[in-house]
């Protein structure tokens, strides 16, 4: 099993990774974002991202992104392809992930929102708290990446103040 952080050559895994986020979306019947696989080439391209794989074949994924000038990094896209759950790859791939965004941005807070359970155990493991979205980043655009899931009407109409996701955060000792 390989986990590395991302480069141009696994370019040719993004319609498979955006094919896997959206199946999954349908079967869990909870909030997933989708992603394009242009989104998703963006972030390999950059290095912002982790990709795991087993024999060369696509495994798991999950990207970063960077809001308010790095104050804030979002782990966002945490997939895992179905036939490889299981045996603990989305915990290698968020630390992976959280040492990467720990290395590129030692003194933003780290964030993400989720309706996994198993996500959510995961987050608390490397330090994260759950938190009300007003914690979170104000930025719109972040946001606006929740038009894709199911539930986006929940949370545009409480005005970003309540969803069925949960928000979590880590916060750096490290101060600027």
């Amino acid at each position: 099993m390989d986990i590395e952080i991302s480069n141009p050559t696994h370019l040719h895994h993004a319609n498979k990774i955006s094919a896997c986020i959206d199946a999954s979306a349908k079967v869990r019947g909870t909030g997933i974002a989708r992603r394009s696989p242009a989104y998703i080439s963006e972030k390999i391209e950059k290095g912002n991202s982790v990709i795991a794989s087993i024999n060369n074949e696509f495994a798991g994924f999950c990207y970063i992104e960077i809001w308010d000038h790095g104050d804030y990094v979002a782990h966002s896209g945490l997939i895992v392809d179905p036939k490889f759950r299981g045996k603990g790859l989305a915990r290698k791939i968020k630390k992976k992930i959280f040492e990467l965004s720990r290395k590129k941005f030692p003194i933003a807070k780290l964030f993400g929102i989720t309706t996994g359970q198993a996500v959510m155990k995961i987050n608390y493991e490397l330090g994260y708290k759950p938190v009300h979205f007003s914690e979170l980043t104000k930025n719109p655009e972040f946001w606006k990446g929740c038009q894709t899931c199911k539930n986006y009407d929940v949370l545009n109409r409480t005005e970003r103040k309540l969803c069925l996701c949960t928000g979590m955060l880590y916060e750096s000792n490290k101060k600027k």
